[in-house]
């Protein structure tokens, strides 16, 4: 009998002396948009499950929905810096003061498409010659579909454009588009419902795949396909918190970072804009506007001259412009 309990008591000290299996390192994500958005299904959740689904039991990435840890578009940088959030989702053009080379990436006439401006942006970064981002573990660097303008008067030519008043993500669209005789205003994407609705603003330049989820599409109903430029987009890190993980955390991390993102951020956000196309080309009460050969070609000028006038201002801005040409005929040349 005694020799049982012996054994017992031996079972049960092995038993609580095991550790207990500990808790996952739980990081927050901030994001301004609603699980429904481009932004979130295109950009944020791909990373997100890839590393919730490798890392379970070691990291467990939470996403913070429309602005619950911030809802200022442009203070979203500074939340991660400052270890409100541990990743955010960041719309640099807001923050030019600390992404001011991030307008290589914004310079009108540029992309031909989505998919150059999201690698040459990602390979710049990768590269070191962007500035602003040393205190940020870049995980995806995207950009938007090439904007274009939609507006609530009537208009079907480039002149119609003149004077009205457009909201625009940076300061360089804004001077792309002042060079077209248009009034310019750099407004987050979440306000601009609002804005249209007063009259505060005439229309505003941004990629279809926007239109809707914010509410432009059902205010702007002139369509005026005019490419301008890609907006820069990034999920990011706090690069010390990243520092701090374990080294099996941070290799999942970059594992899903990089180039990586971009093929089902393109995937998502591509189908996204077929599909608002289609319900645009095919509704009757809409207008889509195709440029003619000469507004197209008015534009090119007025775009080519906001390009050269950035080149002028550092030889700095030229080096960075050779990189990304450089980095453009890269994907050319494999297409």
């Amino acid at each position: 009998m005694m020799k049982t309990l012996a054994c017992l008591a031996i079972g049960a000290g092995a038993l609580f002396s095991t550790p207990l299996a500990a808790e996952p390192i739980k990081l927050k994500l901030s994001l301004i948009t609603s699980d429904q958005t481009v932004t979130y299904q295109a950009g944020v959740k791909p990373f997100v499950d890839a590393v919730n689904t490798e890392g379970k039991g070691l990291i467990e990435i939470e996403v913070f929905f429309s602005g619950s840890l911030g809802r200022s578009a442009a203070q979203q940088p500074q939340l991660v810096v400052d270890g409100v959030a541990d990743l955010a989702f960041i719309f640099p053009g807001y923050t030019p003061e600390r992404f001011y080379d991030n307008t290589v990436i914004e310079l009108p006439g540029l992309f031909q498409n989505i998919r150059e401006a999201s690698f040459v942006y990602t390979r710049l970064i990768a590269a070191g010659a962007l500035k602003g981002y040393e205190d940020l573990l870049v995980i995806g660097a995207f950009t938007s579909a090439l904007e274009n303008l939609h507006m609530r008067p009537a208009v079907a030519t480039l002149g119609d454009l003149k004077g009205m008043s457009v909201r625009t993500n940076n300061a360089t669209e804004s001077a792309a588009l002042e060079r077209l005789g248009m009034r310019p205003t750099v407004m987050p994407v979440n306000l601009i419902s609002e804005a249209l609705s007063t009259g505060k603003i005439d229309g505003a330049a941004v990629p279809p795949a926007m239109l809707f989820e914010f509410g432009i599409g059902r205010i702007a109903s002139y369509h005026y396909l005019l490419d301008i430029s890609a907006a820069p987009l990034a999920l990011v890190m706090n690069r010390k918190k990243f520092d701090g993980l374990p080294k099996e955390a941070q290799d999942i991390i970059r594992k899903y970072s990089g180039e990586w993102p971009i093929a089902p951020y393109l995937a998502s956000y591509g189908a996204v804009s077929r599909e608002v196309m289609e319900q645009l080309t095919s509704n009757p009460r809409r207008k889509v506007i195709v440029p003619s050969a000469k507004d197209a070609k008015t534009a090119e000028l007025a775009f080519k001259s906001v390009v050269e006038d950035w080149v002028a201002k550092s030889p700095r801005n030229k080096e960075l412009l050779d990189m990304a040409r450089m980095e453009i005929a890269k994907l050319r040349s494999v297409r």
